[in-house]
């Protein structure tokens, strides 16, 4: 009897060096597992356009990472060996967009494969015991708050830091505009407004 395939996916390979030790020394899957790292997001927008179809209803048009297009090639055939996925990337939101880009980037190979998502908070036996024997589906809302923020970083960053960096180009390099330097921008802007208050004797 051939024995069951199980690939068991991580971010770093740090943490996929930990997981297969665990998985080894605990025996918590059966037949042959292959832990391996995606160094995070397999696709992403593109670095030379705006990436998002904004008349379509704000669409990202996601593309091959180019510098995970080395890992991708290697972990073809891992995908295609395995029998049984488990998608363990961080237990957060871009952790969960990891496990779905992983997902469409290898869409060809997961057909007719059991795929689930096992995410862990720590490094140790009892985490992943707990993880493996209860997987999951993709929480798809978790996917789209991240591709929400993607899309958001991206139409900011886009279309404002060329403009900020005009305006500021004889003040040095490496300005940048987005989501989160507004929100910074916006309190230290508030922090600005002074209330002043003054009492005359005469």
């Amino acid at each position: 009897m051939t024995p069951r395939t199980t690939l068991v996916v991580v971010e770093s390979p740090a943490k996929a060096r930990k997981v297969e030790h665990i998985l080894r020394a605990e025996r918590l899957l059966e037949g042959l597992v292959r832990v391996r790292a995606c160094l995070g997001h397999l696709r992403d927008l593109p670095q030379d356009a705006l990436g998002v179809d904004v008349a379509g209803g704000f669409v990202p048009q996601y593309q091959p990472t180019p510098s995970r297009e080395k890992v991708a090639h290697s972990l073809r055939a891992t995908v295609r060996w395995a029998q049984a996925v488990y998608l363990a990337t961080d237990p957060d939101r871009e952790g969960e967009a990891v496990a779905w880009h992983f997902t469409k980037e290898f869409r060809f190979e997961l057909r007719g494969k059991s795929v689930w998502r096992t995410p862990f908070d720590a490094l140790t036996p009892e985490a992943l015991r707990e993880a493996l024997t209860a997987p999951r589906l993709l929480d798809m809302n978790l996917v789209q708050a991240a591709v929400a923020r993607r899309v958001v970083d991206r139409l900011i960053g886009y279309h404002i830091s060329p403009r900020l960096w005009a305006a500021m180009k004889n003040r040095g390099k490496g300005f940048s505009f987005g989501r989160v330097q507004i929100a910074a921008l916006h309190l230290l802007a508030e922090g600005e407004h002074w209330e002043v208050v003054s009492e005359w004797e005469t």
